[in-house]
């Protein structure tokens, strides 16, 4: 009885030595920070007007890894709020309360009745930026609130910019058809210049030939005076001495 118990006794300190040893391995073992983090390649969790129930693919909390410190246990905590939220979202399990929406940034307030718990949740562009989780209907309020106004403050240099690019689009636009219009103007100035060249050389010509048409007319008629005169010279005298010559 006595090599028993000592058998026993020795074989409880095995297994408690290598149990130690288990636990200051397990606790010397580096944590996966992208875990921890939900950053593993994963996209960042959407949302939206009214987040898209079933896109999402949200990782259960039981997933994380432990954490090694007080301080990596406070940020898994804080995932497992974020997957607790994407879970229910995925489930169809929320209840949209209010969302409000400035540009690209906007905030929710959801409701899950079997708890009676409000989630408050800040986003920018459909990726979620803040949540929090309360039961208190009055403070989870009042957070909402105060994301909502976040929003509009954050999205007041969006909606400006957006402004100045529409504003820029515009006077570009409004350039290209000014320009487009002095082109054409342009085109068809030179056109009546050209022609009103070639009309002013046209008159000139015209006038030159017209004085030189003149000038013929002239001398024609002048020559045609001659003849005449000439052919009734040539007929009185064809007709002199002859009856009622006189008369020419």
């Amino acid at each position: 009885m006595k090599h028993s118990n000592s058998l026993r006794r020795a074989m409880l300190s095995v297994a408690a030595l290598m149990l130690l040893q288990g636990a200051t391995a397990w606790a010397g073992m580096p944590v996966n920070a992208d875990a921890l983090n939900g950053t593993s390649g994963e996209a960042p969790p959407l949302a939206g007007s009214r987040p898209s129930l079933g896109s999402l693919t949200p990782r259960p909390a039981s997933a994380l890894p432990l954490a090694a410190n007080p301080a990596e246990q406070a940020e898994a905590g804080a995932q497992g709020d974020v997957a607790t939220l994407m879970q229910l979202i995925h489930d169809s399990q929320l209840v949209e309360l209010r969302t409000t929406y400035n540009a690209s940034y906007g905030a929710s307030l959801f409701f899950y009745p079997p708890e009676m718990t409000y989630y408050v949740v800040l986003f920018q562009d459909k990726h979620f930026w803040r949540v929090i989780r309360s039961q208190d209907e009055a403070r989870s309020e009042a957070i909402y609130a105060d994301f909502a106004r976040q929003t509009a403050q954050l999205a007041d240099v969006e909606i400006r910019r957006m402004q100045l690019e529409a504003q820029k689009a515009f006077i570009e636009r409004v350039i290209a058809i000014s320009e487009d219009r002095a082109r054409r103007l342009q085109a068809d100035l030179d056109i009546a210049r050209t022609q009103q060249a070639r009309v002013d050389d046209y008159q000139r010509q015209v006038q030159v030939d017209a004085r030189s048409l003149n000038a013929q007319k002239a001398q024609a008629q002048a020559q045609l005076r001659d003849l005449q005169r000439q052919v009734d010279d040539l007929q009185r005298a064809t007709e002199a001495g002859l009856p009622g010559s006189s008369r020419r």
